[in-house]
């Protein structure tokens, strides 16, 4: 059984897009970086020539994970799941006790997890504490660390 990626629908086309980008842009700009380079001499002593060979690696890796990604995403579109449960791509808000304020979060996949954005992974101890809860139940979620 392979390994799926569960992502919203926004996930899967930010990916795509990323994807596109490494292909049709970063990885013309690398190669046009290391012919720079090579011009300049000895590749032993060439800083920007490794520089930008590391550069190459690192989008290439980046490249052959995201199709990775893609060739298993579970692409879940959260509107048309019914029922009155939490499930991943739920717009979920919570009451935090301490600060006495109420924050929205999204649940959604490892790669779309963006806390500034207020989307958290649905493999979250606070995703995992809400997935399943209906409207007005009460889930207690211990902080540990406080940042």
């Amino acid at each position: 059984m392979a390994v799926t990626f569960p992502m919203t629908v926004g996930g899967h086309n930010t990916l795509k897009a990323e994807l596109s980008r490494l292909r049709k842009f970063d990885r013309l700009e690398v190669v046009a970086e290391i012919e720079v380079a090579r011009a300049h001499g000895d590749l032993k002593e060439n800083a920007e020539y490794h520089a930008a060979k590391e550069r190459q690696g690192m989008i290439e890796a980046r490249v052959k994970q995201i199709e990775q990604r893609l060739s298993h995403a579970q692409v879940i579109n959260p509107s048309s799941l019914d029922g009155d449960r939490v499930l991943f791509g739920a717009h979920v808000t919570i009451f935090l006790v301490e600060e006495q304020e109420q924050v929205t979060y999204q649940i959604v996949g490892d790669d779309e997890a963006d806390i500034k954005e207020f989307k958290i992974c649905y493999a979250s101890p606070i995703a995992r504490a809400l997935i399943g809860k209906e409207e007005g139940d009460e889930v207690i979620i211990l902080s540990l660390i406080h940042i």
